[in-house]
């Protein structure tokens, strides 16, 4: 028989566990929402707080993540947690429907807050350093995924459906938002000390704890299933070797300035793929699967994920190239020394914070009486005429300018995000919210880690075909050897994007203290100077852009295209009237009072009927 979390009514054994608010408190919601809403922000903003910081933790343990042998350290320290928390949302997921989601989500707050304690503490320098770093990464990838993985499905769990879109919106505003402020936080706590931007998740962590343990109930229907095993690894080894294929692609191999022809980069994409295919056939042909894949039969949740992989991947890319122009062009050619330009990079890109913290939660209850399809689809084509409008700025552009248009992308990215989480998770069966909410969240996750192999491809093959030429013309001009100038041009240019995103002066890292040693003073104080390197390159960077943004562009339309395909509003209904109550499958939906298997048919049936659409979704609000 199924058991749920809400069997021991009462006080715990022993009285261990004192719970204030009962599942069926009118007050539970709000504590599910905020304890979830805290969860997924300390999970989110984590994902993002390094990014911004990596020069004064690299500097903190004293290695310099430019050199040859240390770019790997480089690579896992962006991508570690990101990889993490991408591949294993789904198995949690599951495990939360199986055996309770707090219980998993509880358990998340724990292993996170005691991973942030043991990153802030490090104690070591140079490469062991930054291998502790990486570790303990992961480990808190493990807490932050438990987190997202169960934090939605607890939200629907508490929520009725008519409410949900408002709840989903705010918890929405914290798992994207919380990218984002992420930035800002890391820029401003690593301008004091590096282990701040560990500390900080500390005290939230010990509190959400606590709060979590004593006040959030499993409320959902678990069954006694097995663990698909070969489900598990399979999904896992795939997803891990594709994303790692994809990322090493930016690093340079056999004289071209991409890995596209890497052997390594090369088995991991094809072994991955592989793994992936054998994960479907897998899921196909067992009688438990980690994820059932029937559930992509429903429209809403099939291409309201599509539609979440296109926006992560378009958002992630957005970061990242934000940060290079600014930090490597923009704020230098107006004065900023380059070891400031992490915090100011994080300051000037808060409108876009703010626009996506004002619309979201807005959104997210207009879509509760109005469905996804509308707001999310058109979120998404805002985004898109963003990337063209930065398109069209030149690199040394206007402020206000810049700011208008990163205020609007976050209005955009705010309309897509919350009704499409809460299309994605109306449209699920209770017993499968912890595996779908994970699936979602895989996607949201390996958009962003496949954002760094897109977008810095992209951006190095635009690099490539004009920056050698500008680089050797403008390091001869400055009497650079011509030998010397000729081998800085052909460097792979990943190396001078890392220098602008770490916040190094690139020509200073490039040419190194020998090279300037034997120039004439005022050579090297213009070689070295904040103007020399953006002017040289600010054509060539250009170019790169345009392609960035024509490449985001199409991904955000292909984004909005699957948002369209959505269909109206649709909602599970979580209970079947008695005369169709047994034991449902994972594929069943209840229509207008019958129970049956969700096909394309069905579902279409039901939104060229709105009146009886209408009447269920009546029903549904008033048991």
């Amino acid at each position: 028989m199924p058991t749920t979390g809400t069997s021991t009514a009462g006080p715990d054994a022993g009285g261990l566990r004192r719970r204030w608010a009962g599942p069926d408190s009118p007050h539970y919601k709000w504590v599910a929402l905020s304890n979830t809403t805290l969860g997924v922000l300390m999970a989110t903003m984590n994902s993002s707080i390094v990014l911004i910081s990596l020069p004064a933790i690299f500097r903190g343990i004293h290695i310099d993540p430019l050199q040859p042998g240390n770019i790997s350290y480089l690579l896992w320290m962006i991508m570690g947690y990101m990889l993490v928390t991408a591949v294993l949302v789904v198995t949690l997921g599951r495990l939360g429907d199986m055996y309770g989601r707090a219980k998993i989500y509880n358990a998340g707050f724990a292993v996170f807050t005691v991973a942030s304690i043991l990153l802030a503490v490090e104690p070591l320098d140079g490469g062991a350093g930054a291998l502790w770093l990486i570790i303990v990464r992961v480990l808190q990838g493990i807490g932050g995924a438990m987190l997202m993985a169960n934090a939605t499905a607890i939200l629907t769990d508490a929520f009725s459906a008519d409410r949900r879109g408002l709840a989903v919106g705010i918890n929405a505003v914290a798992a994207i938002g919380g990218s984002f402020i992420g930035l800002l936080v890391g820029g401003v706590l690593s301008e004091f000390d590096w282990r701040l931007v560990f500390w900080v998740s500390v005290p939230f962590g010990v509190v959400g704890t606590i709060w979590a343990y004593l006040s959030l109930h499993s409320t959902n229907v678990r069954r006694a299933h097995k663990i698909d095993w070969p489900g598990n690894i399979t999904f896992a080894i795939g997803l891990i070797l594709l994303l790692v294929g994809i990322v090493y692609v930016i690093q340079p191999y056999g004289g071209h300035a991409e890995g596209w022809t890497n052997p390594f980069v090369l088995g991991c994409l094809g072994f991955g793929l592989l793994a992936l295919s054998g994960f479907c056939i897998i899921e196909r042909r067992v009688a438990q699967p980690m994820f059932n894949l029937r559930l992509f039969r429903i429209p809403a949740f099939a291409f309201g994920n599509v539609a979440t992989l296109m926006s992560s991947l378009s958002r992630g890319g957005l970061q990242f190239m934000l940060i290079i122009w600014l930090q490597g062009i923009w704020l230098p050619l107006h004065g900023y020394d380059y070891s400031e330009t992490p915090l100011w990079s994080a300051i000037y890109m808060v409108p876009l914070t703010v626009g996506f913290l004002g619309s979201a939660p807005v959104a997210g209850w207009l879509s509760d009486r109005f469905g996804a399809r509308t707001f999310a689809t058109g979120g998404l084509l805002i985004v898109a005429v963003t990337f063209a409008a930065l398109l069209l700025l030149p690199t040394d552009f206007t402020y206000w300018q810049f700011a208008v248009i990163l205020f609007v992308s976050g209005i955009g990215a705010g309309l897509f995000a919350s009704p499409n989480m809460t299309g994605v998770m109306n449209s699920l069966p209770p017993d499968q919210r912890g595996a779908g909410s994970g699936m979602l969240s895989t996607l949201q996750n390996s958009g962003m880690a496949l954002s760094i192999g897109v977008f810095f491809s992209t951006l190095i093959a635009g690099l490539a075909s004009t920056m050698p030429a500008a680089l050797f013309s403008g390091l001869t001009q400055q009497n650079v050897p011509a030998d010397v100038a000729a081998n800085v041009a052909n460097l792979p240019p990943v190396g001078t994007l890392f220098a602008a995103f770490l916040g190094y002066n690139p020509m200073q890292k490039i040419l190194g203290p020998q090279v300037l040693a034997q120039l004439p003073p005022g050579n090297t104080a213009t070689v070295v100077g904040k103007q020399f390197f953006p002017n040289l390159v600010a054509d060539s960077f250009h170019h790169g852009l345009v392609i960035v943004f024509l490449t985001a562009i199409g991904v955000s339309l292909i984004g909005a295209i699957a948002s369209l395909f959505r269909g109206a509003r649709f909602v599970y209904d979580e209970a079947p009237s008695v005369g169709h109550r047994r034991e449902l499958d994972s594929t069943d939906v209840f229509v207008d009072g019958n129970v049956g298997t969700v096909e394309f048919t069905t579902l279409t049936a039901l939104r060229r009927s709105p009146a009886r659409a209408g009447e269920r979704r009546r029903g549904a609000a008033g048991r």
